[in-house]
């Protein structure tokens, strides 16, 4: 069977909420979210974080993610893609580890309301398909033909020509990619250097698990959430 690396990326220089990837939430750090989903998902063999960032490294640590590498200062900038972090922890491990994992799963500790039950439903998906990759996504909550711009005066504009249905039931079904996890064969990887290469099929998600973190009114949506869980379960 397919063996799948779970890659947690995390700088230390978020700048809309400082030190996001640490800051407690519901009582756990950010990054302890989407570690213990992973390393509770029966599909994955191994978690790595992948981070410039002492503190996060030594969090990470002691919620049970392997640190073996630093990042490289110039792959943990506001402009570096995500798909050159994934390239260099694999270029990493198969120079010093020798090893390749068959998938990679990258995991973003800004979702931190996602399962590991989503992560296993995303590798069963892409093992029976065969696919290149798998994608999450969410319902998005409006159709896109309701969308508006704004005109130079503050005109209400439409977003695009075209009929606009009147009622929800009357449009078509739209999603938008939610970040919770990019799962990719990496020889596919490899060859087109994209996280969402050619054969890449929705993996979709609820939106009670779909929020993605990026701003503090979000980070407190989250907390309210993984509390009332934690206190449903409790």
């Amino acid at each position: 069977m397919d063996t799948v690396l779970a890659l947690i990326p995390a700088r230390g220089g978020s700048k809309g909420i400082p030190r996001k990837n640490v800051k407690p939430l519901a009582g756990k750090p950010l990054i302890a979210w989407t570690i213990e989903a992973a390393r509770a998902a029966r599909s994955v063999a191994r978690v790595i974080v992948s981070t410039e960032d002492g503190e996060i490294a030594d969090v990470a640590r002691q919620h049970g993610a392997e640190v073996p590498f630093m990042r490289p200062p110039e792959l943990a900038s506001d402009s570096a893609a995500s798909v050159d972090v994934v390239l260099h922890a694999i270029d990493w491990l198969a120079d010093h580890e020798h090893v390749q994992p068959d998938l990679v799963l990258l995991l973003q500790p800004t979702s931190p309301l996602r399962i590991a039950q989503d992560i296993d439903a995303a590798v069963d998906l892409q093992r029976e398909r065969r696919a290149a990759a798998i994608v999450s996504v969410c319902m998005a909550p409006h159709p896109p033909e309701w969308l508006r711009r704004l005109g130079p005066d503050g005109e209400l504009l439409p977003w695009h020509a075209g009929p606009e249905p009147l009622r929800r039931q009357d449009a078509a079904r739209a999603y938008h990619v939610n970040g919770a996890l990019y799962l990719v064969q990496t020889a596919v990887l490899r060859e087109e250097k994209t996280l969402s290469p050619s054969r890449t099929l929705a993996y979709v998600m609820p939106p009670e698990r779909s929020l993605d973190i990026d701003t503090s009114w979000d980070f407190h949506l989250a907390d309210l959430v993984l509390k009332e869980r934690h206190a449903a379960h409790a």
